[in-house]
């Protein structure tokens, strides 16, 4: 009879300063093998919470796991006459400094680079998932490196009229589809968070009406700061803040782009009239273009709410079909 454990952990690593290099967490248990920090979940706790209580416990690091991440793998093994097949869930977490403190299970710790990590270790379900978190972390350096030149746009430009402070995207690193609006409202500038107001919970409604989760979707805008008065941005505020959303795309690398409202028609595509093109599906190279109206005019109109729907109904089922053909 098979029993079941379940564990969590994470991978911890910290960037090397003036440096786009990294170096990744190793600990030496006691009996001479590397891992990272894991441990069982407790009852009552989360993954989440395991994973932070574990990392505390073995290394001293008070943990902030980055979000939209983790990995899962599972394994058989014995126990005296048992066998147990083991359920662990990895996530990531960004060290701020290397300071570390090790429980007495283990003997000491290293930083590696990727290349001496992999040397190091070997349990094979972690290395099996070492490219995919080695790919998240390179991602994660990525965007953070963009959103902070993007927070500088306000004092670096002569002429500035938007909000000061900077919404940028969110959802996971690797998301395979990404909503591109107009710029951020009231709610969203004072939260830092995009499409969190009535035109949110509005876009939450088409997203579920596709059959999509919203923490599956990495969503943005193409102006990431306030625009008084909730105007539209203009020609020059989309100038200067395309390519770092450019920027934000090629990181991405999403499959399919599902752009709201004319700013974000024009500024991606190069294309006006948002009616005029509505529920257009539009392939370029390993990118699926699909339009639409931004929530903020559905609110305002039955038919455009009406619209709007039936597009994200024919996206979902685009996107459904794309991803089953491994699009």
């Amino acid at each position: 009879m098979v029993q079941f454990e379940y564990s969590a952990g994470a991978f911890i690593f910290l960037k090397e300063r003036g440096s786009s290099a990294f170096k990744l967490l190793l600990l030496k248990k006691s009996n001479g093998e590397y891992d990272i920090p894991k441990g069982h979940i407790e009852k009552g706790e989360s993954s989440e919470q395991a994973a932070v209580r574990e990392i505390r416990e073995e290394t001293g690091i008070h943990a902030t796991l980055l979000p939209y991440f983790h990995s899962d793998t599972k394994y058989f093994f014995r126990k005296g006459k048992k066998t147990i097949l083991k359920h662990v869930r990895f996530f990531l977490v960004e060290a701020e400094d290397d300071r570390v403190k090790i429980s007495f299970e283990h003997k000491s710790h290293e930083w590696l680079d990727p290349n001496d990590f992999r040397e190091r270790i070997k349990f094979k379900d972690i290395v099996k998932m070492l490219p995919e978190v080695l790919d998240y972390i390179l991602r994660y350096m990525q965007i953070s490196k963009i959103n902070d030149e993007y927070a500088s746009l306000p004092k670096n430009s002569k002429s500035w009229d938007l909000s000061s402070r900077l919404v940028p995207g969110e959802g996971p690193l690797n998301a395979d589809i990404m909503l591109i609006g107009q710029a951020p409202g009231r709610f969203e500038d004072e939260s830092g968070r995009p499409f969190i107001g009535r035109s949110g919970r509005l876009l939450d409604e088409m997203i579920k009406s596709a059959r999509m989760k919203r923490n599956k979707l990495y969503i943005t805008s193409v102006v990431q700061f306030f625009p008084p008065k909730n105007r539209i941005p203009t020609p020059e505020e989309i100038r200067l803040c395309k390519p770092l959303l450019i920027g934000q795309i090629s990181v991405i690398k999403p499959k399919f782009i599902i752009l709201l409202g004319n700013v974000a028609l024009e500024a991606v595509l190069g294309m006006k009239s948002v009616h005029a093109h509505h529920g257009t599906v539009i392939e370029n190279g390993s990118t699926t273009y699909m339009i639409t109206l931004h929530p903020a005019a559905a609110l305002r109109f039955k038919e455009s709410k009406k619209i709007m729907q039936q597009d994200f109904e024919k996206f979902g089922k685009e996107i459904k079909r794309g991803t089953t053909n491994g699009a």
